[in-house]
């Protein structure tokens, strides 16, 4: 475990919260939840039995962010935020919204339904969630049902059109019949009204009604009723906690705070709360704020991130106030074209939301100067670390790394990764097909790659790279080097890296460079290879899935190019169309039911891998 870690491990507090384990390149490889942040972050890394998946986990582990919050279920439900957010690869994913069920209340109908979905729309509907335990939406929906005799049909109904006789629901007592008037739209409502109250967190009155029934049914010595009610209360009583970390209405909120250090540090963090729910953070080390006021600071970067914000919330909350606050409501009020709130909250769930940023602010700003100290040891230091053992001119601040990828032969293609003074540079990434090769030739692919590559930054005189870092041995470095001086670039530096024993190889020395294991400029070149290796296998894996997709949808009869392209601009994939109903599939333009009947029954019935 490199010092970088140690030290943010103890800084790691005793609180729960998510935590977010990065690998080399910064990628989110895995999140988790911790009633402890110290103890769970800190088991991964102590000897004991772990499992194998956990074991490889701990090898890739570089860096980990963190997010501090009140309760360990506030940790559990921001878990699955993230996780559908960012999709680690060592956690168990789901590609669907089907993480957590929420109970949707369709005040879009004369006569609303209360029934539990995990599919959210913007329909006009009532959602709240999500939760965490289905069973708990099962238990409140049959208690709702219980106390309020509200409707669980799926028939649209309309007031102006009540239906002759109502369903045996409404003889057993269990239905207030609303789809034959013998309620009317605005008495019905009243019911659905004090149903979102509950839902929205007023839970007090509705869970007194519950205990005054339970006690009446123990009365009555109807003892397993008695004892519904009483897991019920249990179940509302957990909402209750799950809630915390919603809001009661279904805004999208911006918390900001601040927090600064002995040496005037300033960290600002960021909240995201959409549709009343915390989906993520962010923050922000502001540069140059040494001798400046919190409220000079605040200002200055609200106005900045703002600035270049995509979307905005409907409200902004601050953990500190700043002036010209009318000047910069009325911008963003401009900008999103409604007005937007702006305010430091006082007290209640706000002031509550308020004082997390702030509790994340500090723990983030700890946790920053720790990387920022060792983040520099790990890129500028390594890049002068490998000029001395490559014996270079000058320190290779600009490093192009090349791989290629096929399967014998099929969508062969390459990638080149940039990384500059130690840090990847993704906007400068490159992936090529390569065209003039038929067959297994890695070699006459790289080949091909290096010729198109450089010979267009000579014609268009643009700088060359510092390095060159090719994937393979000598036999892939020397076939990138002869066409290297075939274009006139026989100086250029070039390396190749062999993976099985990690040498550094040179153009016309026989002998392989060693560097040492722990050093970080072989960890440097290695992440360059890994990073090259990664861009290459995941467009190799795009080409191939979208020829797999068309040559498979091309087999069903009756299926030409135009109804191919609509039916995956319309699911998006192969996945997606092969699990629609043949009524989904009819939906599709220029595709009638007969082939709606084809294309689910081919589909059904041939697999590919």
């Amino acid at each position: 475990m490199n010092e970088q870690l140690e030290e943010q491990l103890k800084g790691l507090p005793d609180r729960p919260g998510t935590y977010l384990m990065k690998d080399e390149l910064g990628e989110i490889i895995y999140v988790g939840k911790a009633k402890s942040l110290r103890k769970r972050v800190r088991s991964y890394f102590r000897r004991g039995n772990h499992t194998y998946k956990t074991k490889v986990l701990i090898e890739e582990i570089a860096d980990f962010d963190y997010i501090v919050t009140d309760t360990e279920v506030e940790a559990y439900i921001l878990e699955a935020n993230l996780i559908k957010k960012h999709q680690p690869r060592f956690n168990i994913r789901l590609k669907d919204d089907k993480t957590y069920p929420y109970i949707k209340v369709s005040i879009n109908e004369d006569f609303p339904r209360i029934f539990k979905t995990r599919i959210v729309k913007n329909d006009g509907a009532r959602y709240f969630g999500p939760f965490a335990d289905v069973n708990i939406i099962h238990k409140t929906l049959g208690l709702l049902q219980e106390l309020f005799a509200l409707r669980t049909c799926r028939k649209d109904l309309q007031a102006d059109k009540p239906e002759e006789r109502p369903c045996l629901n409404y003889y057993i007592g269990k239905c207030l019949a609303p789809c034959t008037g013998e309620i009317d739209v605005e008495s019905y409502r009243q019911l659905i009204d004090r149903v979102c109250l509950f839902l929205s967190g007023q839970q007090g009155e509705l869970i007194k009604r519950a205990e005054e029934m339970m006690y009446q049914a123990s009365e009555r010595k109807d003892f397993e009723k008695a004892a519904h009610y009483r897991d019920t209360i249990k179940a509302l009583e957990k909402i209750t906690a799950q809630q915390k970390v919603m809001s009661g209405k279904n805004l999208n909120q911006d918390v900001v705070a601040l927090a600064r250090n002995e040496e005037d540090w300033a960290c600002i963090q960021v909240l995201f709360i959409r549709n009343g729910r915390l989906i993520g953070q962010d923050y922000f080390i502001m540069e140059g704020s040494q001798g400046d006021s919190d409220r000079e600071i605040m200002g200055s970067f609200l106005q900045q991130h703002y600035d270049q914000a995509i979307s905005l919330p409907d409200e902004i909350l601050l953990g500190t106030m700043i002036g010209q606050l009318d000047l910069l409501k009325e911008w963003l009020s401009g900008k999103k074209g409604k007005k937007i709130r702006i305010y430091s909250p006082e007290r209640g769930e706000k002031k509550r939301l308020v004082e997390m940023a702030a509790d994340n602010a500090v723990e983030n700003l700890k946790k920053e100067l720790i990387r920022l100290k060792y983040q520099r040891e790990r890129t500028t230091e390594a890049v002068k670390i490998l000029q001395q053992h490559l014996g270079l001119a000058k320190p290779p601040d600009h490093i192009e790394g090349f791989d290629i990828s096929n399967i014998q032969g099929t969508d062969p293609v390459a990638s080149m990764v940039v990384f500059k003074g130690g840090y990847s540079s993704k906007k400068d990434y490159r992936r090529f097909k390569i065209k003039t090769i038929e067959g297994p030739d890695d070699f006459a692919m790289m080949q091909e790659v290096i010729e198109r590559r450089y010979s267009r930054l000579l014609s268009e005189d643009k700088s060359l790279p510092d390095l060159i870092l090719i994937d393979g041995g000598k036999g892939q470095l020397s076939a990138a080097y002869d066409i290297l001086c075939k274009i006139g670039l026989a100086e250029q530096e070039i390396i190749g890296l062999a993976k099985k024993e990690e040498e550094v190889f040179l153009p016309g020395q026989s002998e392989s460079i060693i560097i040492p294991r722990n050093s970080a400029a072989l960890h440097l070149i290695q992440r360059v290879r890994d990073e090259a290796h990664r861009f290459a296998v995941s467009y190799h894996r795009k080409l191939r899935s979208r020829r797999l997709t068309h040559t498979m949808l091309d087999d069903i009869p009756g299926i030409g190019p135009k109804r191919r392209d609509a039916l995956l601009r319309h699911f998006g994939s192969l996945a997606e169309i092969r699990e629609a109903s043949i009524g989904q599939l009819k939906a599709v333009d220029g595709v009638s039911s007969k082939t709606a009947r084809v294309i689910f029954d081919y589909l059904k019935e041939n697999t590919r891998p």
